[in-house]
């Protein structure tokens, strides 16, 4: 194992907010098979109780799911110069054969946890908790999620030793290359863009109109779903090369380093927030016609188209930005 603070305080904080996650979800069990509001039974008494408290704890759990997935790229980075062949992230991940499934289940779960405290809070709102049993049937479906993540992710930095020799960024993200890395540095430049800027510019209208007007939040939660996986091809195949200003060089971690002032970390994270805040916005849709919630949700929806255009705007001008600044012409 690599010995490292941050992959000590990452995996500590895994463990706590799993524990945390399946704890909940036992009760969500109970939840779904005993709820009836209409009973003054002490059981209904105690789980009204506890499903507040829980609510509570869970939504700082899942909080930290979605930062997880920042700190799990840190963490990698951190660890790279430990690595033979490494420069950044991308090599410390391949150096694991759990390295990028783990990466690819955090951006999963932390889709899926902005989605449940999103739900969460709608369901606070109404006084006769109206989506309980909507949220705690995603928790089961999320714990077990959760709870593979944390054991992966332990397994993947307990199985890091200083004598593998792993592949750098330039290997892993090379035009012609094996492997999903190389599949998008070799989409094509002109075709990648124009589908970028088509997907983002109307998931920032369609946000932009929920939040003027209330309406569309189905078609902008679908936009923002397609969004997010479209733009994080683009920075690969587009931006990358225009921030490192070398056109064969496509990693999409170097841009998370000092010498690129750790741009990464706000392009990535207005993408994945805007993102989710516009797919938080749809799942709600189905939920505007409950009667405690007539009158929230369509505010919530509003905030949250606001929330979306707004960051899904803030990572299309800095891509645009490093790339129209760039000392690079392709």
């Amino acid at each position: 194992m690599i010995v490292n603070p941050a992959v000590f305080a990452l995996v500590g904080g895994e463990v706590v907010a799993a524990a945390l996650t399946g704890a909940a979800a036992g009760l969500g069990a109970v939840v779904l098979r005993r709820w009836d509001l209409a009973s003054g039974s002490e059981l209904q008494l105690a789980l009204e109780r506890r499903t507040y408290l829980v609510s509570t704890l869970l939504g700082f759990a899942l909080a930290f799911q979605v930062l997880s997935l920042f700190l799990f790229v840190y963490a990698a980075d951190a660890i790279a110069p430990q690595l033979t062949g490494a420069m950044c992230a991308a090599g410390a991940l391949k150096a694991g054969a759990f390295g990028y499934p783990v990466l690819v289940l955090k951006l999963l779960n932390a889709v899926l946890a902005g989605l449940w405290l999103t739900l969460n809070h709608a369901d606070q709102q109404g006084f006769d908790y109206p989506l309980i049993r909507v949220k705690y049937r995603l928790l089961l479906g999320l714990a077990p999620l959760v709870l593979l993540e944390a054991g992966l992710q332990a397994a993947y930095f307990l199985d890091l030793t200083p004598a593998v020799i792993t592949s750098c960024c330039g290997a892993l993200f090379a035009e012609g290359g094996k492997g999903f890395g190389g599949s998008l540095a070799d989409l094509p430049l002109r075709a990648t863009s124009v589908a970028t800027a088509v997907v983002l510019s109307g998931a920032v209208a369609a946000a932009l109109r929920l939040w003027r007007t209330g309406r569309g939040a189905a078609v902008a939660g679908l936009l923002a779903a397609v969004a997010l996986p479209v733009a994080l091809a683009a920075v690969v195949a587009v931006v990358s090369p225009y921030v490192y200003e070398l056109p064969t060089h496509h990693c999409p971690f170097c841009i998370l380093q000092k010498e690129y002032h750790w741009l990464g970390y706000p392009l990535y994270g207005t993408l994945l927030l805007g993102a989710v805040a516009g797919m938080g916005a749809g799942a709600l849709q189905p939920f505007r016609r409950v009667a405690s919630l007539s009158a929230a949700v369509p505010a919530m929806q509003r905030r949250l188209g606001g929330v979306a255009w707004v960051l899904l705007l803030a990572f299309a001008a800095m891509a645009a930005w490093k790339v129209a600044a760039s000392g690079l012409r392709m």
